[in-house]
């Protein structure tokens, strides 16, 4: 067995052919270019059936406040005023400048998207070489398969703020070990600018700056950084909050916002047994999943990451890096499972795995980094801790998902809440933890026997990456195509004669994802709601509920318009006064 344990079982990378270093020196950055195409364009493949938003209302509030900063009109955001961010709009505002239909601009927003998250694979790669000392093929193979990672991908086909969270995290904790292994101004002042970028981009960023401001002054407290150095990784932090400020001010009353402030009503929620227990059961519901969703890869990780904090083998830089990351791993799901147990005005979630799968490329990296350079009592070990963290966690999962039951509730879960672990244990209609328990399972044994076995270890790789692939096939035929088919509002605004510079209004009795995406269609102006009844005075085009023969079918002959056309399958007509 080699020496060492953990995170890095060798200390250095093992030599490689020099003969021919010129072309070597080459084939990696093109290789890396290459592949950064190809994932922008399958991921711009995935996206072709999503021609409107889909995830309503965070897509919504999130183009409005671009269109916004772009100069448009403004509209609605579903955030508050406490956790509100304006970096994902500022990223995607371009989109909207100039004259064009927002099919347009949606489609250049995807691309924006893509791109960035493709970002992924680079990224990836240098974490592979310079934290886990993998050699380049084990790097550029565990790359791909992080870049693959349906957790990760899913989010580039629509505007939502989880496309730009997983490269970011790898290129914090690369600047994270870079900084700790070399101080120096320029890399804290990078660690502060990546810190700053995730506060500008969401609230659960702040969980990242108050792990950041814990490890700069832990590293002053211990003289292993200078006072001018704990200057550079601070400012660029508030730098970003201000420019956050900046923004919003800038915004004014464009945008509105509907959603409520957080207040005592979170800490009512968890201030008891039955509070402590619920939000419990969150965060192990939302680590259990991350070890699914790799594999078992996270589970190998973190057993070698606290084996690391312990008895640290492999130096300061790898220590300190894993001990931030499981901390933050810690904190964004604790920190969301508070929040989301103070929203009392809807039912539970079985699951919500969105706000930690900005997490699981960097977890399946380590935990691949741990079979490809451990020895074989190690990975066994390390594998152990990883089947024990799925049997255990998908164990209290079904026992709170048949209490529940037995109380005569349902946990609330949709296609959103983590569609890729819907598509491996085809549980579209309920959460299935038993079957995901064992999946994990089973694709953990997989990848442990293949990489005892040297030359199965590159094509473990590329069956890994099939499975990704396969995976993001399954979420596009049960997820995405039929939310695109149900929300896409049929004809659109323009070929029923709505034109540009009338005053548009929407009434609440049409569903809300047409009449939001009704409103998308309407560029030139922000759609105002009302009720049932009669629009405003300063209405001249109005969306309404067309449902014939039924009793809220909304007659617009009776406050003087005409109708335009629209949809009675969908129940939706636009009216334009006479």
């Amino acid at each position: 067995m080699a020496s060492g344990s953990d995170v890095i079982e060798r200390p250095a990378v093992a030599a490689e052919p020099t003969d021919s270093a010129p072309a070597r020196r080459w084939l990696v950055p093109v290789l890396l270019v290459v592949g950064w195409v190809l994932s922008v364009a399958w991921r711009m493949w995935l996206s072709r059936h999503i021609v409107l938003p889909i995830a309503h209302t965070d897509e919504d509030s999130y183009l409005n406040t671009a269109r916004a900063l772009a100069g448009g009109p403004g509209g609605f955001s579903s955030e508050n005023d406490l956790l509100r961010r304006v970096g994902y709009p500022m990223l995607i505002s371009p989109a909207f400048l100039g004259d064009r239909d927002f099919s347009d601009s949606y489609r250049i927003v995807q691309l924006i998207n893509a791109m960035v998250n493709s970002t992924l694979l680079p990224l990836a790669y240098l974490l592979g070489r310079r934290l886990l000392r993998l050699r380049r093929s084990y790097a550029l193979a565990s790359a791909l398969a992080a870049a693959t990672l349906p957790a990760t991908v899913f989010y580039a086909g629509i505007a939502m703020i989880d496309t730009v969270m997983a490269p970011l995290v790898v290129a914090w904790l690369l600047a994270v070990h870079r900084w700790i292994g070399r101080p120096g101004p320029v890399a804290a002042a990078t660690v502060g600018l990546l810190v700053g970028g995730f506060h500008l981009l969401h609230s659960r960023g702040l969980v990242i700056v108050a792990v950041h401001a814990g490890l700069v002054l832990l590293l002053f407290v211990r003289r292993r950084i200078s006072p001018p150095a704990v200057l550079a990784a601070l400012l660029p932090v508030l730098a970003m909050a201000l420019v956050n400020e900046a923004a919003i001010r800038y915004l004014g009353n464009k945008v509105y916002l509907l959603g409520s402030t957080p207040g005592g009503g979170t800490v009512e929620a968890v201030a008891s047994i039955q509070g402590v227990v619920r939000v419990s059961a969150g965060v192990t519901t939302q680590l259990w999943y991350l070890v699914v969703i790799t594999f078992g890869m996270a589970g190998v990780a973190w057993a070698a990451a606290v084996r690391e904090l312990w008895r640290p083998r492999h130096g300061d830089a790898a220590r300190w890096t894993m001990g931030v990351a499981l901390v933050v791993t810690l904190g964004v799901a604790g920190g969301s499972s508070v929040i989301l147990a103070g929203i009392t005005g809807k039912p539970l979630d079985a699951i919500y795995g969105r706000y930690v799968q900005m997490l699981a490329p960097f977890w399946l990296l380590v935990g691949l980094g741990v079979l490809l350079t451990a020895g074989r009592r190690v990975v066994l070990r390390r594998a152990a801790v990883a089947v024990a963290l799925l049997i255990g966690g998908g164990a209290l999962i079904a026992v709170r998902l048949a209490y529940v039951a037995s109380q005569g509730h349902r946990l609330r879960y949709g296609g959103f809440s983590a569609p890729d672990l819907g598509a491996l244990t085809a549980g579209w209609r309920e959460m299935r933890p038993v079957v995901g328990s064992l999946v994990g399972i089973a694709g953990c044994l997989l990848l442990v026997a293949a990489v005892l076995v040297p030359r199965l270890r590159l094509p473990m790789f590329g069956v890994l990456v099939l499975v990704n692939l396969a995976t993001m096939q399954v979420i596009d035929q049960h997820v995405v195509r039929s939310a695109s088919t149900s929300t896409a509002p049929t004809p659109r605004v323009a070929d029923v004669g709505v034109r540009p510079g009338e005053r548009v209004w929407a009434s609440t009795g049409v569903h809300y994802a047409l009449r939001f995406n009704l409103s998308h269609q309407v560029t030139w102006t922000d759609v105002r709601w009302f009720g049932l009844g009669q629009p405003p005075a300063a209405a001249q085009v109005v969306f309404a509920r067309w449902a014939p023969g039924a009793a809220d079918d909304w007659d617009g002959t009776a406050y003087g318009f005409v109708r335009l056309g629209g949809n009675p399958a969908q129940h939706w007509a636009a009216w334009r006064r006479a």
